[in-house]
């Protein structure tokens, strides 16, 4: 299987869900050969390793290199996914675009000499805004047009086609309705037979992607981030630093990225967001109701993933659920997401509806 065939891979590739339960220690000697091809690449005298921050779906290290800190991102899933050095240019790309994000110092998917792909990037000394968040600190004023001008900076860069890049940056699919489509219907019954949405609220979802199916009529494609969330933005409490984590990357709608942030924000916070955009960009044709179409398909696959994961099984430690919360009130808003993107997608709702 080919990352072409899924809408997203952490739920969709053959190892699904991969990285996304706790592993515990590194294994040793995946370590040890890590740093042997470090070594190796950079002609280093020295490389020193310790595990680093991060529960995504990557491995990660933070290494030095002959004095340099850098911040070293492994995948070891068994489909010997070479994605890691698409993103690599996807970086380098959003960067001159004007986003700034970590400058990528070297990467090898080939999986010639050791049996995982690595990443070796700046490694930039801030937390990530998702932090701020969790603290109560997070200046919403300052970070959320912050966003929207970035989503709008990196829409500059026009894949020719959707869904999943390749190594031109270059989309999959010759038509967007075909990629919003992929695997939708497996991903709603997946939600059905784990208890997450009823047959119902099943049925009522497809209605309505179906009678707005115009919307997804696109001349053309635009960069999307596609995992847009604060554990992606560095920075301190009211200043991005950078974007990370463009692997999920696609080319889409423009609207894809800002509904994202609907997944975990409220209507103040997308009014800036999108105010943010505006201020760079027009927003597009019947944005209320793309905003919403997006945001459904989003929660859709979250919910896919965060059963699969075993997210509501969870407390307060997991990134997704907030100090004291536990992964019962995850479940209950992504249920609430769910239901309120369908919402707002039928009665042409504005963000404030969040």
């Amino acid at each position: 299987m080919s990352r072409r065939d899924a809408y997203s891979w952490k739920c969709d590739r053959p190892a699904a869900f991969h990285g996304t339960r706790p592993r515990g220690a590194p294994d040793a000697t995946l370590r040890a050969a890590l740093g042997e091809e470090l070594r190796r690449h950079f002609t280093a005298t020295t490389v020193a390793l310790r595990p680093g921050p991060g529960q995504g779906n990557h491995l990660t290290w933070i290494s030095e290199v002959d004095g340099r800190s850098l911040f070293i991102r492994v995948e070891d899933g068994p489909e010997g996914d070479g994605h890691l050095a698409v993103e690599s240019a996807v970086l380098e790309r959003v960067r001159e675009a004007g986003v700034p994000t970590p400058r990528v110092f070297g990467c090898d998917a080939s999986r010639r000499r050791v049996p995982f792909a690595w990443q070796a990037l700046e490694r930039i000394d801030a937390p990530d805004l998702n932090h701020w968040f969790r603290e109560g600190g997070l200046d919403h004023d300052a970070v959320a047009p912050a966003i929207g001008r970035a989503v709008a900076n990196w829409q500059a860069i026009v894949p020719r086609g959707f869904g999943v890049l390749d190594a031109d940056l270059d989309g999959a699919w010759p038509a967007y309705a075909d990629f919003y489509h992929l695997r939708l219907d497996e991903h709603l019954d997946f939600l059905v037979r784990h208890g997450l949405i009823g047959p119902a609220l099943r049925t009522g979802i497809a209605a309505e992607i179906e009678r707005h199916r115009a919307l997804l009529d696109l001349d053309g494609a635009c960069l999307v981030h596609k995992d847009l969330a604060l554990w992606n933005i560095l920075g301190t409490s009211d200043r991005i630093v950078a974007f990370i984590d463009f692997d999920d990357a696609v080319g889409g709608d423009p609207l894809d990225d800002l509904s994202l942030l609907g997944c975990f924000h409220d209507g103040p916070f997308l009014s800036r967001a999108l105010a943010g955009y505006a201020s760079v960009r027009p927003l597009p044709a019947e944005h209320r109701r793309r905003f919403w179409m997006h945001m459904l398909r989003n929660m859709i696959v979250k919910g896919v993933i965060r059963v699969g994961a075993g997210y509501f099984q969870r407390d307060g430690g997991l990134f997704l659920i907030g100090r004291g919360g536990t992964g019962a009130d995850l479940r209950r808003l992504t249920v609430d997401r769910i239901e309120r993107a369908l919402r707002g997608l039928r009665d042409d709702e504005g963000v404030e509806a969040l």
